[in-house]
């Protein structure tokens, strides 16, 4: 129970830290609008860093279906925890959507352009090309399961030491791919706060445009899978 706990709690806050320097960042009122995609960058590489260091002794800190089932099926984890841990991760990430808004609700009514609303909450394509799009989530995903292993058994780092590469991964994968999606990577930290944006009686909101939807679930799942498929044939 105290991992699906931890994993619950874990992704509520990923996405609280994580969804708060967007609405920092792109909300009318903040001190720090305009702020910049470095900042979002660099905030969201901690979003991940320090829940991981925080939960990592009660869970494996995934807060990622896409993840959890990646490490599930390289023998990582449990198949029997697979499901849980989803619903953990999934709940965490509708709360910690609610959070933001709670947060910053007094920004949230002074902003009436849609897009930056929606955009604190969930991901959207620079160019909207549905499987293109999934491809993209899926090379960004890969690369992020790919280092979560690498670093894992390389025996280049060790203890708590090890949870600041979780902010570089996260970090390389927003210079690197956040211009094309988004760089979700992780359905809970989307799907979750789309959840929210449609559910909370948020002024000025447009759609949640669920149409969207399927690449942020697919293709992390895909890079995920591909990531350790390859990592099982490598000779570490």
């Amino acid at each position: 129970m105290a991992a699906y706990l931890g994993e619950f709690l874990g992704t509520a806050l990923l996405v609280l830290l994580g969804d708060g320097v967007c609405a920092n960042v792109n909300l009318n009122k903040s001190g720090f609008q305009g702020g910049g995609l470095v900042i979002i960058t660099i905030g969201w590489g901690l979003a991940v860093l320090l829940p991981a260091a925080i939960f990592c002794g009660i869970c494996p800190a995934s807060y990622n279906p896409a993840l959890t089932i990646a490490l599930c099926a390289d023998g990582t984890l449990p198949w029997s925890v697979c499901v849980g841990y989803i619903i953990a991760e999934m709940l965490g990430g509708i709360l910690g959507g609610i959070l933001v808004w709670i947060t910053f609700k007094p920004q949230f009514d002074a902003t009436e352009d849609p897009a930056a609303i929606k955009g604190t909450f969930c991901t959207a394509p620079g160019v909207r090309n549905i499987p293109w799009n999934i491809l993209q989530e899926a090379v960004a995903t890969f690369w992020l399961v790919f280092a979560i292993k690498g670093f894992a058994n390389s025996g280049v780092v060790d203890g708590g030491v090890s949870k600041f590469f979780v902010w570089a991964i996260i970090v390389s994968c927003g210079m690197s791919f956040g211009g094309l999606t988004g760089y979700a990577m992780n359905p809970a930290r989307d799907i979750g706060p789309r959840i929210a944006h449609q559910i909370l009686p948020i002024k000025h909101k447009g759609d949640s445009d669920w149409g969207y939807a399927i690449v942020p679930i697919a293709g992390p799942i895909i890079g995920g899978l591909l990531a350790v498929a390859l990592y099982a044939v490598l000779p570490f």
